[in-house]
């Protein structure tokens, strides 16, 4: 998907002994939205943006050793390895020809290197620019700001795309406030402001500006400005979607003290699983302290601190669990952290209270299951459908309000709360919405500047979208089972219109499928070396579903 983007210069850091001035440059070509202010909280401020670059630059997936090298050396020396493994044996006419040999290929391979070398030198340096313009492109994109009546807020996802980060700086972090205009506006943020981050200091004044000049039109000047387009993958801007999502869906709740947070990562770094389970195992009994266990070393964190005041008892698994490593850098200026769980092997939210500022971390259910894959928590979002004009009845209200629940839109509007819930969940899964779980609010944010493809964006492969179908239209019953070594076998079928198919599945205990069967002709023809049938995501997706219900928000 193609981004067009257009930023008045670069964006600035300038640094003195007594001033830090932060200038962001936007994107002018979006609508314009400006913010100018004196930072209060610089040090809270310094950290959590800090922690929010972590989550730009996170990227945990599996990085296999590169052997090219080596795979280099030995092609070049086997000649002179056989040619000493043979000497001994040959008479001295074989070595004779054999030094011959090796001279002639000494000369040919110096030849080749000769002529190869600008080859080689114009391919490093076009590897070192993609790495480069990836890189930086992963961070143009990042973060998107937000500036709303209350509060600025910056997101940002990371380059593995399993991790989304959000901090949220309501007005009381700026002693002093010169100009703003509502909107959202993607910036320019390249990986050197990162360092200049770290010069903020409590004694220096600090500017933050989203520098409003960058949207007056020039045309004298045009040097000033920097074009960039974007071909971002669908999979980054799906993921948004599905993050959205699932901050609507109903939570388990609880809070964590922060030295609570710091015990769970200094065992992070005390210990290196080498096999698994690898899940963090909360263990939740109402009036009771948090029992956390990390598996598989089993070892226990009694959360005395934190008590838990939910309903009923229960067990929740996480995985991906070193991500919550970027949280180390908030734990001095953290308040409390607020942990949301949608239910085993689903994704968690975990909130930051900084006082005036709040940092939520949205993690998908483990690191190689990113958020735009096998997750599609729109589909269990709220499906009533709901006409275009109250849709635009309700959004019209949000670009007025900014923010709101749907009791208060609709109490205001006179439509049906249950109306109002479908058209912003329908909003949300669109990128034009957000959920503000600090706060329990829906937020206008605009994603993009013109309306996404949200019917390509919605579905990974079209198994996806006849799973959506499926759990829409066709009947599905199942049962779950639980196993010895911790994991789940789910069983049962689903009717369609001239055949019902059986499904069995088994789910290990890092709740991946470790063996499914079906009987229609996709399995059959492919077994699961093109993936799961949409018959095994139907269910999956409505045993997810049966989980996420029995949450509590």
């Amino acid at each position: 998907m193609l981004f067009n983007y257009k930023f008045a210069g670069n964006s600035t850091v300038t640094s003195t002994s007594h001033k830090t001035g932060l200038s962001f440059a936007p994107d002018t070509l979006r609508e314009s939205a400006w913010f100018v202010g004196k930072l209060h909280k610089k040090l809270s401020f310094r950290e959590a943006i800090s922690a929010l670059h972590d989550v730009v630059v996170s990227d945990l997936r599996f990085k296999p050793k590169d052997k090219t090298a080596y795979k280099e050396w030995v092609a070049q020396n086997e000649a002179l390895f056989l040619a000493e493994f043979m000497q001994g044996y040959d008479a001295s006419a074989a070595n004779n020809r054999i030094e011959q040999i090796k001279a002639e290929l000494t000369e040919v391979r110096t030849k080749k290197e000769n002529l190869l070398a600008p080859f080689y030198k114009a391919r490093q340096k076009y590897f070192n620019y993609l790495y480069e313009k990836n890189r930086e492109a992963w961070i143009v994109l990042d973060p998107v700001i937000t500036i709303h009546p209350d509060e600025l807020f910056f997101e940002c996802f990371s380059q593995d795309e399993s991790t989304y980060g959000k901090l949220g700086c309501n007005y009381n972090v700026f002693k002093e406030i010169d100009d703003y205009k509502c909107g959202t506006t993607n910036v320019d943020y390249s990986s050197a402001l990162y360092e200049e981050f770290q010069k903020i200091r409590d004694y220096k004044e600090t500017e933050l500006k989203v520098d409003p000049s960058g949207f007056t039109v020039q045309t004298t000047h045009e040097e000033q400005y920097k074009e960039v387009k974007i071909d971002l993958p669908d999979s980054w801007v799906r993921g948004f979607l599905q993050v959205s999502s699932a901050m609507t869906l109903p939570t388990i709740q609880f809070d964590l003290h922060p030295m609570d947070v710091y015990n769970i990562c200094l065992l992070l770094r005390r210990f290196k699983e080498k096999r698994g389970p690898r899940s963090l195992r909360y263990v939740l009994e109402p009036g009771h302290p948090v029992k956390i266990i990390l598996e598989p070393w089993g070892k226990e964190i009694i959360c005395a601190r934190s008590i838990y005041m939910g309903p009923a008892k229960q067990e929740v698994r996480t995985w991906g669990r070193r991500r919550l490593l970027i949280l180390e850098r908030l734990i001095p200026v953290a308040k409390r952290f607020t942990v949301h769980l949608l239910g085993t092997g689903l994704p968690s939210f975990y909130i930051a209270d900084l006082g005036d500022m709040n940092f939520t971390l949205g993690l998908s259910g483990w690191t190689t299951n990113d958020w735009s894959h096998a997750g599609n928590f729109d589909l269990l979002a709220p499906r009533l459908e709901v006409d275009d004009a109250t849709k635009q009845k309700v959004f019209a209200a949000m670009q007025q309000d900014w923010f709101g629940t749907s009791q208060q839109l609709a109490q205001k509007l006179n439509i049906e709360a249950a109306k109002v819930s479908g058209a912003l969940s329908a909003y949300t899964q669109a990128g034009r919405v957000i959920y503000d779980l600090n706060r329990n609010v829906y937020r206008l944010r605009e994603l993009s500047r013109e309306p996404l493809p949200f019917e390509k964006l919605r579905f990974d492969n079209p198994r996806e979208a006849d799973a959506a179908e499926i759990l829409r239209t066709l009947e599905i019953q199942y049962a779950s089972q639980p196993l010895a070594d911790g994991g789940m076998q789910l069983s049962g079928n689903v009717k369609g219109k001239r055949k019902t198919y059986n499904i069995k599945m088994e789910i290990d205990a890092d709740e991946k499928m470790r063996a499914a069967s079906c009987d229609c002709s996709f399995y059959i023809e492919n077994k699961l070396y093109k993936g799961p049938c949409e018959h095994m995501l139907a269910i999956r997706q409505s045993f997810n579903k049966t989980r996420v219900n029995n949450g509590f928000k």
